[in-house]
């Protein structure tokens, strides 16, 4: 069976920067756009055609508001010297609306020139809408195309939960089972990765089914009471690796089964990790991951050097949900950051995305279906487990993001009842840069009440 790269793999693309501007929405919680104008994605040259497309909206910082004209543009330029003739397609992809086709545009291009043309949309409720704008040149030619994603009242963004009878039970006894592990923590110390101002550590545990799993520790050596934790978790088929930075918070790089340094009895090829075991909720990957993540919080919890008051989870795209799951199923977590989550609103997910190798997995096996697929996801299923979350959180998304599209990381974020705050990056992808990452740092130095 072939399997493409999986979807959490692709994320390290398409950034773009633009100004920092606060907003607070009315109904509470706060967001973050950047800049005031019109978002724009940039050109791009088909060198064959030699036309360029772009595609941008009116809507400021990519959010509309409800029952208010959102107008999109598309411009062509051709740079070439003759004249080109085709056809532009216009496609919406959305679940909060389902409006009417648009039709196809018959157009001609003067060498040199730059033609504009415009749609406009109306968004009746909370949601995202993602505008398609495709020129096709000939049948035979390469295709031009360009998406943009705009939202509406992302706070009201919410879809009916999928829980099974027993997802409670499940879960109740899956963590009942990791308590009967003895976890047999092992710290051995690397001076080669360690400096004069931090000491690092390779930790070494055992999860659920006996699995080994390890992590990176980082410990200020200058520390004279006890220290907030930071416990980072991995996208899809990262390895996470001590980030050697910190020196006023513990860190630790935790990498579940199949993952970095914990593959010794979990192999991280190939890395098909939705789909390994999907045939049951008590087989599947996840299951065994999630309980890999409420470990991590086990061995964070029996240092004397860690304020147990003061722990954090961080993760991106799997690690977003990574960290989702861990803060519902374990009320030791004191505060969660949830960067682009995987994870969320597997059914909004599958209308929203498409990936052939879940295609060909389920094809592979007659008694596979979406819809049992769908019901083994659902114990799984951030959205599912998010009203357990007491703790603060913050989840930030890139607009733009095609792998974790907004729609769902907000059916999960929505359902958590404690306290909480979102960023929204209206040009961002599936990747938020280093300017976030430094935001994440600060503001978890203020959340812990840490001098500058």
């Amino acid at each position: 069976m072939i399997f493409q790269k999986p979807p959490l793999q692709r994320q390290r693309c398409r950034l773009a920067t633009l100004a920092l501007m606060l907003f607070v929405l009315p109904c509470g919680g706060t967001a973050v756009a950047y800049g005031n104008s019109p978002v724009f994605l940039p050109a791009t040259l088909d060198n064959r055609a030699r036309l360029g497309l772009t595609l941008g909206s009116d809507a400021s910082s990519g959010m509309g508001e409800r029952n208010t004209p959102v107008e999109f543009t598309a411009k062509l330029t051709n740079s070439g010297s003759e004249v080109v003739t085709g056809v532009l397609v216009w496609s919406i992809k959305s679940t909060a609306i389902s409006p009417p086709p648009i039709p196809d545009q018959a157009i001609r291009i003067d060498a040199g020139k730059t033609e504009q043309f415009t749609n406009t949309i109306t968004l009746p409720q909370a949601g995202f809408v993602e505008m398609v704008c495709r020129f096709q040149q000939s049948e035979t030619a390469k295709p031009i195309q360009k998406t943009i994603r705009v939202g509406c009242n992302p706070k009201q963004v919410l879809t009916p939960l999928t829980r099974q009878p027993d997802f409670d039970e499940f879960w109740n006894r899956s963590i009942a089972e990791l308590k009967t592990i003895h976890p047999a923590f092992k710290s051995i110390e690397r001076p080669d990765l360690s400096n004069n101002r931090i000491q690092v550590f390779e930790i070494s545990m055992r999860s659920h089914d006996q699995i080994r799993v390890r992590g990176w520790l980082e410990v200020p050596r200058n520390a004279t009471t006890p220290l907030p934790a930071v416990i980072r978790v991995p996208g899809y088929g990262q390895n996470m690796k001590p980030t050697g930075k910190r020196d006023d918070m513990i860190v630790f790089s935790f990498n579940p089964r199949g993952h970095g340094n914990s593959q010794q009895d979990i192999s991280g090829q190939p890395e098909n990790f939705w789909i390994r075991g999907l045939d049951a909720p008590q087989t599947y990957y996840y299951r065994g991951s999630y309980l890999d993540c409420i470990r991590a919080v086990d061995y964070i919890a029996s240092r004397t050097d860690i304020d147990q008051a003061k722990i954090a989870v961080w993760g991106g795209s799997q690690g977003g949900g990574f960290a989702f799951a861990t803060a519902a199923l374990d009320s030791r977590v004191d505060h969660c950051v949830a960067d682009i989550p995987f994870l969320c609103d597997w059914t909004n997910y599958f209308r929203l995305t498409h990936w052939p190798e879940m295609d060909t997995w389920i094809a592979d096996q007659p008694r596979r279906s979406w819809e049992s697929t769908l019901r083994t996801l659902s114990y799984f299923d951030t959205m599912n487990l998010a009203d357990r979350i007491r703790c603060p959180t913050i989840m930030s998304v890139g607009l733009q993001d095609s792998v974790c599209p907004p729609t769902t990381c907000f059916n999960t974020f929505n359902r958590i009842p404690g306290e909480k705050q979102y960023r929204i990056y209206p040009n961002k992808r599936h990747g938020l840069g280093s300017e976030h990452y430094a935001w994440i740092w600060a503001h978890l130095r203020e959340t812990f009440d840490l001098a500058d």
